[in-house]
């Protein structure tokens, strides 16, 4: 199914992130799975990877109760493959044309409240020794940022201005984007600093900002269970997950006024359609204070 090739287009050519990569790859390796196993496999490319056969995949995934979402964005890998055959001549047609894809359930982004917030700071939560200053800095630039996890991992020294109150981050597709940082968090910057130097730990320019307690670079495990600790201590919603705060991060943004144009910016969407997404928590804002303050509500 020349899996391998598409995997090195994604990554060198597209320059897709690795976690999409991977994504990609799996999906992949399930449809050519579920082809071999029901008896459809070709040695012409063009004869297995049809519309008929692709419908029975759709099938075969709704039955093993796969949301609507997780469905579509196997069926999204599925035609950026296509297309990647159609590109480069291996195939004509392209059985993606009268898919339809399963309709998504509107699901509101989950996020913290901004009293919940405040607690991860009034509250004596982080202890005072490097691994308890790195967890409250890596939160609050979280928080502060709205940052994927993919993007903090791989922050560097370099990266973050003190005196300009900036971080630099290098987002999907190699974009960058400068994210301001207020002063509350270059003061906990400056701790956290403090304690790496004391551990030992390189805090030149090209050496990662976030270490764990061996002064090895952060890997996402690492930092998922981190916001599920803390996080877990101040909320009781369901989903907590780094991405949580940054739909905290556009939220609460969205909720004191700031311009959809500016956030969709800060967060380093590609289009303002991923941003409105939060507009629909706002009005839920509206509605609750509009319940309790109108006469007749």
């Amino acid at each position: 199914m020349n899996i391998e090739l598409f995997v090195k287009y994604l990554k060198y050519e597209k320059r897709y992130s690795l976690h999409t990569v991977k994504s990609y790859e799996t999906d992949l390796i399930q449809f050519r799975n579920f082809i071999n196993d029901h008896g459809l496999m070709s040695d012409n490319i063009s004869d297995y990877l049809t519309y008929q056969n692709i419908r029975q995949w759709i099938i075969f995934l709704s039955q093993e109760n796969l949301s609507a979402r997780t469905v579509n964005r196997k069926l999204s890998c599925l035609k950026t493959f296509v297309k990647y055959l159609q590109k480069n001549g291996v195939i004509n047609d392209n059985p993606m044309v009268k898919i339809i894809s399963p309709k998504n359930n509107k699901r509101l982004p989950e996020f913290v409240q901004e009293g919940q917030m405040d607690k991860l700071d009034s509250e004596d939560i982080f202890k005072d020794d490097f691994s308890g200053c790195r967890d409250k800095f890596l939160i609050e630039l979280l928080y502060n940022t709205g940052m994927r996890l993919s993007e903090i991992i791989n922050l560097k020294h370099i990266d973050l201005s003190e005196s300009e109150m900036k971080v630099k981050i290098l987002g999907k597709r190699n974009k960058e984007r400068i994210s301001p940082i207020n002063q509350y968090t270059i003061n906990i910057y400056k701790d956290y600093i403090k304690k790496k130097k004391e551990m030992g730990f390189s805090v030149e320019f090209s050496s990662y900002l976030f270490v764990t307690d061996k002064g090895n670079k952060l890997y996402p495990k690492f930092v998922y269970n981190r916001v599920v600790k803390y996080l877990s201590m101040v909320t009781g919603i369901d989903k907590k997950s780094p991405h949580v705060l940054r739909h905290t991060f556009a939220t609460h943004m969205l909720n004191n006024g700031a311009d959809l144009n500016a956030i969709k910016e800060l967060l380093g969407h590609a289009n303002l359609a991923a941003t409105q997404v939060y507009t629909h928590n706002t009005f839920e804002k509206i509605k609750d204070v509009y319940k309790q303050a109108h006469p007749r509500a």
